[in-house]
């Protein structure tokens, strides 16, 4: 007789009722994870954490009262085997650095997609780290390049896409990397082909020679 495996136990920590339906929505037929209860805010989860022993903690950062932060310090004060991952809508290494000086086992975005959030909550629950990946600046920094997008009108956003695709990079690989969805990568690829009036990737790989990108 087979012996079914150990569910992933889960309490998800956010102040937004849609967010952690949504949540709930997205996680309620996995078959190894299990949602032990919910918590709007920082005060809850530290109150369910008396009676309740979650394996992973999906943690809001910013939320009324007790921010995510301080819930995070707790938590891995008082019950350290306890895996959390920050959920956050900013992509801002500070804030990722932060958590994981305060010993978060992860940090995703608000936006992502489901097959990267259930990666990243089966990774953390096998004992890993999972923070997102930062993408190097190659040779300059944008500063130093403001003149070319004022020239061209791109934003800053615009032209890391450019050193994305110069790579080969797909459009799924660069909203991977960059955490926006297929389709706002798509926009602003569209976008970039307007602003530099050019008709087709060729032209693209031309002007990226031409200027040296």
């Amino acid at each position: 007789m087979e012996i079914a495996a150990e569910k992933l136990s889960v309490i998800i920590a956010d102040d937004h009722t849609l967010f952690i339906n949504g949540l709930c929505m997205l996680l309620q037929n996995e078959p190894d994870i299990e949602i032990m209860n919910i918590a709007a805010n920082g005060k809850e989860v530290l109150g369910l954490l008396h009676t309740h022993t979650p394996q992973l903690i999906l943690l809001d950062i910013n939320m009324p009262g007790i921010n995510g932060f301080e819930v995070l310090k707790r938590v891995k004060s008082y019950y350290p085997k306890i895996k959390v991952i920050m959920l956050s809508t900013y992509n801002e290494e500070h804030l990722i650095e932060k958590a994981k000086a305060a010993g978060a086992d992860g940090y995703i975005f608000k936006n992502a997609e489901k097959d990267e959030l259930l990666k990243v909550m089966r990774t953390v629950g096998q004992g890993q780290l999972c923070f997102p990946y930062k993408q190097p600046v190659a040779n300059s920094t944008f500063d130093e390049l403001d003149p070319f997008l004022k020239q061209f009108q791109l934003t800053k956003r615009e032209l890391e896409l450019l050193q994305f695709i110069k790579q080969d990079f797909t459009n799924q690989q660069m909203a991977n990397h960059l955490h926006l969805s297929i389709y706002t990568v798509e926009t602003h690829r569209k976008n970039i082909m307007q602003k530099l009036n050019l008709k087709n990737p060729v032209e693209l790989t031309k002007f990226m020679l031409q200027y040296n990108l």
